[in-house]
């Protein structure tokens, strides 16, 4: 099995910044995409932003050129800096990976979501 854990939210200012964390754990072969979901009150959740094995970023367009996601393979985490952030930013995030595991079968795994709230 996987474990994801996030960190990193809270309640900012609008304008502010904020930097979630996503550290994978457990065993498996490599770790593929990363992506960070969102999902407001009432809302469907959505893609916020992924990143492939290789580096290469896709951007909501909510929250392209205010949000940078970026990776440490050596230390199997993704991040989420968001910047710029606006009241309508406010949910909860959700780290998502595509893993391989030892059995060479491919499964996402989903971590337990964490609070952003943009208010003043």
């Amino acid at each position: 099995q996987v474990q994801l854990v996030e960190s990193g939210g809270g309640l900012v200012q609008p304008g502010g910044s904020l930097r979630l964390s996503c550290a994978a754990s457990g065993t498996f072969f490599s770790i593929n995409a990363m992506r960070w979901y969102r999902q407001a009150p009432g809302k469907e959740r959505e893609l916020v932003a992924r990143i492939t094995s290789g580096g290469w970023a896709y951007y909501a367009d909510s929250v392209r050129v205010r949000f940078t996601i970026s990776r440490d393979n050596a230390k199997n985490a993704v991040h989420l800096q968001m910047n710029s952030l606006k009241p309508e930013d406010t949910a909860v995030y959700f780290c998502n990976t595509e893993v391989t595991l030892i059995s060479s079968s491919t499964r996402n795994f989903w971590g337990q979501g964490i609070q952003v709230t943009v208010s003043s």
